[in-house]
């Protein structure tokens, strides 16, 4: 952390928040999931978490600095996140501060659930709001991508399928990547994905069936 700059270690901190606060929903088992916040933009650097770092009990040395390539900007002994290429390409496609990884049941039913029609439509709830949506008769499709083995097809996938207005994308039987504007939009956005998806299948089950 010594020597790496006051905006990375402001970055670091708003990773840890993240990481602490998505946790404690339960929302990053088993040491799943990764999270970001960029610094800057030219050259791209962004804050992530280490590979294998237990979220629940993120130290700020379990984030590392890193740069367009994936890898560390400074020595360290840790790795980035496998997944930090995806976090590369959506801060290169999106105009976005912070991007969040998890895996949960209900994001992962739902990627299986409706991985045949390739989204998931959400519609007519006043929780859209919170994703930015506040036309009367509001509905958006969550895009979802297979599970590529590998990641730099993972990242283009997701990239690819990123749509403006959706700050978010499902990778099936993975989880999803949500982004914001900075952390506290990331989070908000999450917050009502996993909202809006467990709502939706709710609702198939007690309409006779989870079938798409």
């Amino acid at each position: 952390m010594e020597g790496l700059g006051v905006d990375f270690r402001r970055q670091a901190e708003q990773v840890r928040w993240l990481a602490q606060t998505v946790a404690a929903k339960g929302w990053l088992p088993a040491t799943s999931g990764n999270l970001s916040v960029k610094v800057s933009d030219a050259p791209l650097r962004f804050a992530i978490t280490r590979s294998g770092a237990d979220k629940q009990r993120l130290a700020l040395e379990d984030v590392l600095l890193v740069g367009p390539d994936g890898g560390p900007v400074v020595g360290t002994p840790h790795r980035p996140s496998a997944e930090t290429v995806v976090h590369v390409r959506l801060y290169q496609t999106r105009e976005c501060g912070a991007i969040v990884h998890v895996h949960t049941m209900f994001n992962n039913l739902a990627s299986d659930v409706f991985f045949p029609q390739g989204y998931v439509e959400l519609a007519d709830h006043e929780l859209l709001k919170a994703l930015g949506h506040w036309e009367e008769g509001a509905r958006i499709r969550v895009p979802i991508v297979e599970n590529h083995h590998d990641l730099n097809d993972l990242a283009a996938a997701v990239a690819d399928m990123s749509q403006e207005g959706v700050p978010g994308v499902l990778v099936r039987n993975h989880g999803i990547y949500a982004w914001g504007e900075d952390a506290d939009a990331a989070l908000r956005h999450l917050e009502a994905f996993e909202f809006l998806f467990e709502y939706v299948l709710r609702r198939r089950v007690y309409g006779g069936g989870l079938q798409p």
